[in-house]
């Protein structure tokens, strides 16, 4: 396998394209006004117009429960970050037993973004680990 992303469906491309552009540090790497395709290093994701010809009759609909993990080294500055823009915060920031210190914020057309900075689990959780 040379490569493995998600694909958004969604109304409006570009305009979640630009969120991922302008917040979250992706470069536009191909991009119509049906699809754009981003990259951050070498994460890649790409956000397609759900009624494009390319995707299967009964299938041309919008994202609906997304949710994009995003690992970072500082979620609680991420999250200063993030509450200064118009994105909502949909979960505030908040460390979890099984590891995770994260926050949620929603792009638009509903898409969630879990920003996560992973931190030790409690001693419950840690045998889960491999």
């Amino acid at each position: 396998m040379h490569s493995f992303y998600p694909v958004i469906q969604t109304s409006e491309p570009t305009r979640v394209a630009a969120v991922f552009v302008e917040l979250f540090g992706f470069e536009e790497t191909f991009t119509t006004d049906w699809y754009v395709s981003l990259r951050r290093g070498e994460h890649e994701l790409a956000v397609l117009d759900a009624t494009h010809a390319t995707i299967p009759p009964g299938f041309r609909d919008e994202c609906r429960g997304m949710l994009l993990n995003m690992e970072v080294d500082d979620a609680s500055s991420e999250y200063e970050r993030l509450r200064s823009t118009d994105l909502p915060i949909r979960l505030g920031l908040r460390d979890e037993a099984f590891g995770q210190r994260h926050f949620i914020v929603e792009v638009p057309k509903g898409i969630l973004v879990d920003v996560i900075e992973e931190i030790p689990p409690s001693a419950e959780f840690a045998a889960a680990f491999a």
